[in-house]
Parts: C-alpha cells; structure tokens; sequence
C-alpha cells in the first residue's frame, strides 16, 4: 500500500511515568513508519512536569502561593514561601541530577545543606536510630552516595509537588492527574464541567506545549513537510484522560483541521458502550484495542480509499449520533507489528526517581528502560478478576525469539541502552526459555525484567538459565494467598508452588514482586488474616522481596462481572451508561470492612520490604480485633524442604 502524504504525530498524554517513555506511542511509531507512513512522537507528559519544576515554572508557582493568605497556608506552603531563593536555586540541579546529567551534584544533596526540606523530608524519621545517627545508613551505608542522592532529590521534588497540588491544580498527581473524572463515568459531565472551566497554570503550561509540540514536528519529522494533518493521543490510565482531552481541545482552538484520535488502554476498558456526542468535540474518532489496523483503516478512509462503513473498532460522529464502525478485519498479527522506535523522545531527559528505598519496588520509578513485549495477550487467560473477554488479554499471539532478539538488538542500537522491560500480561515459560537460548547464542548482553506467572515450569535451572541470560527481576501475581480463593479465582498455582518458584528466582539471584489482592468475593476476615501470614513468611523466607495489596475491583469485562452468581455476590445495578463503565459495585455476603483491612495488610507490606517485623504476630497490624491465623507459622519452610 502506498504511503499516505499526510504526517502522523503520536503524543503521550500527562501523566504516565517520568523515568521512561509509556511504550504505546513507540510502538505505533515504529509500526507506521515500518509502513511507509510519516510519523513522529512526542513524550508531553515529560515536558510537562520539567516545565513545571523549572525557575519558570517555581515563579508562577510561588505567584500562586503568594496570594494564599499566610494563616491559611499549610506546613508545605509556609516551607515552599520561605525558602523560595534556595527553592529557585536548587530546582534545575537538582532535576539534571535526576536525569543523569549532573551526578556530582549528588554530594552536596547528600549533606542536607544543599535542598530545602519541606514536609515530605519527614519520613527519614522514622529510619533514625536511637542514637540519633544517619536515618539512611541501614540502606546505603557510608557509601551509596547516587543512590542516597537520589532518594533525596525524589523528597525533593515530591515537595513541590504537594505545593503544586495545594496553590495551583488540586488534581495534580505525577501519574494519576485528574484521575477522578475519568474512572468509571457512567456520564461525560463531570470531565465536560472541567474541561469548559477556566484553565490552570497546569492547563495553560499544557495548551503551550501541545501548540509547541504541533509546530514542532515538521522540523524533527524523516520527511520534512508540514504539520501533522493527524494526532494520536494514547491514553492507558485515568489518570492521563483529562490532560489527553485539554490537548485535543488546544488542538482544534489552533486548527480544526486537524484530525485527533483517542485510543489506548483506558479507551479499551471504559468506552465500549461509548453514546456520547460531545466526545467528538475534540475528538473525530475512537478506536478499540490494538490501534494498528484501526489506523490503517482511517488512513485510508482519509484518504478517499475506504468507505467509511469499513473503519475497524472505530467510533464517530454521524449526525450528532455516535456510530460504531467494524468491518471486523483481522488484526496484524504480533510478529509484524514492527520494532517501537523511540526517535524523537528526550531519552536523557527523562528523571530516574528514587521512592521507596526497597531494591526491587524503585525498578517501575528508577531507570530509563526498554519497553518490549513477548507475545501480544496472555497465554493462561483464565482469572477469574481479569478482563479476558478482551482482546489485550484474551487474543494470544507469539513471535519467534530470533525475532524478539532481532527487535533488542535494532533497540539497542538506536538508543545505546541494554536494559529492557517486558510488559506482557505475562510472559510464557517456553518463549523465556526460546528468548533466553537465542541471547545466549548470540552471546548478547542485556538486563531484563518482566511479568510472569508463578507456575511450576519455572524450575531452578530454568531461572537458573534466565539469570545468565539477564533476568533481574520478575513480577508475579500471588494475589489473595488462600489455595481456596486462588482455585475460585482460577490462578491455577496454589501457595506452596508460589512459594518454592520464588524461591527458585531468588537463589538465582533474580529479585521477586507480589501482586497481592484484597476484598474478593467471599474473602473473610479469616482468610485476610491468612493470607497476611503467607505474605510475611514468604518474605521471611527470602521468596519474594517486594509486593503490592490492592483492593479487588470488579469489572464489567471479567467472568466475575459477567457472572457473578457464581462467585457468591450480587451486582449493584449500573446507571445508563453515555460514557465511561468499567468498575462495578457489588454487594458481598460476607459484609467484611475490607477498608479498615486494607489499611493494616498495606502497613505490613511496607514494613515487610524494609525487614521489620517478620517475625511479629501478624494480628499486631490491625487496628481491629482478628482471628489467629490458621496457617502454621513454619508451612512456607516447609513446604520449600520438600522440594
């Protein structure tokens, strides 16, 4: 097919990530380009929060705090005021720090002379030891001297955040801005009401980097030419649909002609029921799923070779009524989506932050790395909380390991960087294995880490053989630690297998995350209580080094959500959907406070990863009065002797 003459400019919407590109616009970039097609990208989430956290951007900042009157002024403000010189002065080297381009700067932040410390700063108290000394030595030493910097200047830089937060936008978060007007609105109002009302210093800072970033592509684009006559905004989270529609809404105010697109993650979750006219105001199309063949659809369609009855997955506007248009064409298959590319985007400007001191937690916050995937879906496609009847999760498709090498290797050359980070739903034992072969034969050297299931194909000498091959990490789902939800939830591993394919991965010197799960369906206080004891002997017995609780979300595409007799509840009733419906509220017999539960699981959790209290009762965490846990305190040894 010959290439389209018109440009094609993808955008990352704030907010995803800050230490490296949100994958999705590479893909497509890379994807169109190994069609023929003109395209360019850019990261504005990134440009964003450099923009905001500039000299520039402090002095607007401070403008705002100025006119909060002082009595009015909370802990971070009053810090944020007084020391606004040192503020001003600190700002860019502590940013250039963070991106790797200053790192000498690290020894002054490292004597707590050089940043100004606000509020934040106060959680170094609780590592201060009864002799007042270093809070920070259990984790650094006297060395660590990058690293202890790092976690300083990520302080740092959250305490502007909090000032941001406070006199500027209430909704700023760094990767979940404005996240509630957009998760799971049955009605467009709420984002409508935000989007007509007067714009922020957040919104105005956006407005001035969209039109920046439209000027922009014809200077950076391959082909030269004029501005893109197409954007595509990719947005995956909640958190990045108002910034996604405030760009939309500059864009058209600039030029009308300009055809926008929405897709992306959240768009494949919340919009399948999508009724809303005015989203077409900003937007002139919606695609589902996998954007490749959508896109190819509209470009032609564009371009006067396909009607518009034959668009793929694609919503629009047909006299003020939204249409849904699927010729139901096959997807590309995976092994012919192309290699993302990453051309265009700032890779040395992008901050490596440093959060939670836990080794394996910083690697989502900490580090510039590759974004891959192994094979499109998920091999397993059974558990019973995911979204399987979609097509990310539900449509299986592979490539060939001399292929996914292939790809590594054209990465590596185009950005000089060996690090990657597979994120697939989970990662298949046998094409590891096949990946891990063919690194090995081509004697290439790479850091690697990815999503896996925790079955029992991973045996020692497998993850024996993905450690030689540059496995770092890998996370897993252990999700409620009860062999009895774990079986209603279909994981198809139980506990003890959990525990001894971790404990593989760790003798291999391969770090191990937990997803962990709470509030699912029948789940008690009982089993709450048990699965906490699980937890905190897997992370006695050196399993797993790190982990996450979150609170079990029924979704209207899971088996749970699409059959929920058989789970023990009974949905609320959903309001008429125009909008967005993913989350749905159901009423569990149990009637346990998993709230108040959460709170204690999400306290032990952080304890746990810092080696406190793994060897405390674990009822100690919780506020309320709880049952003994009937796991024996010796059942993960146990079952790890019995290998």
């Amino acid at each position: 097919m010959p290439a389209s003459p018109r440009r094609i400019l993808s955008v990352i919407p704030p907010m995803t990530q800050l230490n490296t590109p949100y994958p999705s616009t590479a893909y497509l970039t890379g994807f169109l380009r190994s069609r023929g097609f003109d395209a360019v990208q850019e990261d504005i989430a990134l440009q964003l929060v450099l923009e905001l956290f500039s000299p520039a951007g402090l002095q607007a900042i401070h403008d705002k705090v100025q006119a909060v009157p002082a009595k009015k002024r909370s802990p971070s403000l009053h810090c944020f005021a007084e020391n606004f010189e040192r503020y001003l002065a600190t700002v860019t080297p502590a940013i250039a720090f963070l991106q790797g381009r200053d790192p000498s700067i690290g020894h002054r932040i490292c004597g707590r002379n050089f940043l100004p410390e606000g509020p934040r700063f106060a959680s170094l108290d609780v590592y201060i030891d009864d002799e007042g000394g270093d809070p920070l030595a259990w984790a650094f030493g006297s060395l660590g001297v990058q690293d202890r910097a790092r976690h300083l200047a990520t302080l740092f830089l959250n305490d502007l955040a909090d000032v941001l937060r406070e006199a500027v936008d209430a909704r700023f978060e760094f990767v979940r801005y404005a996240e509630s007007l957009a998760r799971s609105q049955p009605t467009f109002e709420p984002l409508a009401r935000a989007l007509a009302a007067a714009p922020s210093l957040v919104d105005q800072t956006l407005e001035k980097l969209t039109l920046q970033a439209v000027d922009r592509a014809p200077k950076e684009a391959p082909l030269g030419g004029s501005n893109p006559q197409i954007v595509l905004l990719s947005v995956p989270f909640p958190g990045s649909v108002y910034a996604a529609f405030r760009i939309a809404q500059s864009i058209k105010a600039r030029d009308p002609g300009i055809v926008t697109v929405l897709g992306g993650g959240w768009v494949n979750t919340e919009l399948r029921e999508l009724k809303e006219p005015r989203v077409f105001d900003y937007f002139d199309y919606v695609t589902l799923d996998d954007g490749e063949q959508p896109i190819i659809a509209l470009l032609e369609h564009l371009d006067g070779k396909r009607p518009r009855l034959n668009l793929v997955r694609t919503y629009c506007r047909v006299d003020d009524q939204v249409r849904y248009f699927n010729s139901s064409e096959p997807d590309v298959p995976f092994a012919e989506v192309g290699t993302p590319t990453w051309d265009g985007l700032p890779l040395d400007r992008y901050l490596s932050l440093l959060d939670m001191l836990n080794p394996m937690h910083r690697l989502w916050s900490d580090g510039r790395w590759n974004k891959l995937t192994v094979a499109h879906g998920c091999y397993w496609k059974k558990c019973s909380f995911c979204d399987v009847s979609l097509d990310y999760i539900g449509r299986y498709d592979g490539a060939p390991a001399e292929l996914l090498v292939d790809r590594i290797e054209q990465i590596i050359a185009e950005t000089g960087q060996t690090g990657f980070h597979f994120v697939d739903e989970a990662a298949p034992p046998k094409a590891l294995k096949s990946l891990a072969d063919e690194l090995q034969r081509r004697n290439r050297s790479i850091s690697w880490w990815g999503n896996i299931r925790f079955e029992k194909s991973f045996t020692p000498e497998l993850c024996n053989q993905l450690a030689d091959s540059g496995c770092i990490a890998v996370s897993g789902g252990l999700e409620v630690a009860s062999d009895r939800l774990l079986k209603l939830m279909k994981k198809g591993v139980s506990v003890d297998q959990v525990a001894r394919v971790t404990k593989a991965f760790s003798e291999a010197g391969i770090l191990v995350h937990a997803y962990l799960m709470y509030g699912f369906p029948t789940q008690t206080v009982q089993d709450t209580v048990d699965a906490l004891e699980y937890v905190r002997q897997l992370f006695a017995e050196g399993c797993i080094q790190s982990g996450f609780f979150h609170r079990f979300a029924c979704t209207v595409h899971s088996p749970v959500g699409l059959n929920p007799a058989e789970y023990g509840i009974k949905l609320q009733p959903l309001p008429p959907i125009t909008f967005a419906s993913n989350d749905v509220e159901f009423i569990d017999p149990t009637g346990v406070d998993h709230n108040s539960l959460g709170k204690a699981l999400n306290k032990a959790l952080y304890n746990y990863m810092h080696g406190i209290g793994l060897d405390e009762d674990v009822r100690a965490w919780f506020n309320e009065r709880v049952p003994k846990p009937r796991v024996g305190r010796h059942f993960i040894a146990k079952a790890l002797s019995s290998r």
